[in-house]
């Protein structure tokens, strides 16, 4: 077996690749800004790097999950505040939205709540969300390019996800 296709090496590889994403995108948007906003992108971190072939890692759910879930928090906490059921409102949209949408991204399910938490303004579209998530996607782009056999990042631009309608519900026999 080539060296390179050791487990032990494998994860050394994908520890080296989340290491560097969540790096860039904690420089680029980090503090002055609150690490807790960037709490959706350490789970996101995770997928790219350690589930890099599943749908919900794959860019489409990737942004569309992120951005549209921040969105949505911020659409909520600009409406209604920050009251205890609009929490609940915004998590049942986004859930709704990224069903909907097909860009179910378990992460970025975290954003309607930091948003509402953060009291945030529609610039936390572009910082701290789009920057450091289009940060993780560049990482990945070039550490998947880097390493002999691993498969490139994304494996597959506008896969939805979840990639049939029916939800985890029944299935089709």
């Amino acid at each position: 077996m080539p060296i390179h296709r050791h487990p032990a090496i494998r994860l050394l590889w994908c520890i080296v690749g989340a290491t560097a994403g969540i790096m860039l995108a904690l420089i680029l948007v980090g503090p002055p800004l609150t690490p807790f906003l960037l709490a959706s992108l350490g789970g996101t971190t995770v997928f790219l790097f350690g589930l890099t072939r599943a749908p919900a890692a794959q860019p489409r759910a990737l942004f569309g999950g992120h951005v549209g879930g921040a969105f949505i928090g911020i659409a909520c906490y600009q409406a209604f505040g920050d009251a205890l059921w609009v929490y609940a409102l915004a998590q049942v949209i986004t859930l709704c939205f990224m069903l909907l949408t097909k860009t179910v991204h378990p992460p970025a399910g975290a954003n309607p709540m930091l948003m509402i938490y953060a009291h945030a303004s529609w610039s936390a579209l572009w910082q701290p969300v789009l920057i450091g998530v289009t940060s993780l996607a560049v990482v990945a782009y070039f550490w998947s390019r880097i390493y002999p056999d691993l498969c490139h990042y994304p494996v597959a631009w506008l896969e939805r996800s979840p990639p049939h309608t029916f939800w985890g519900g029944w299935q089709d026999k």
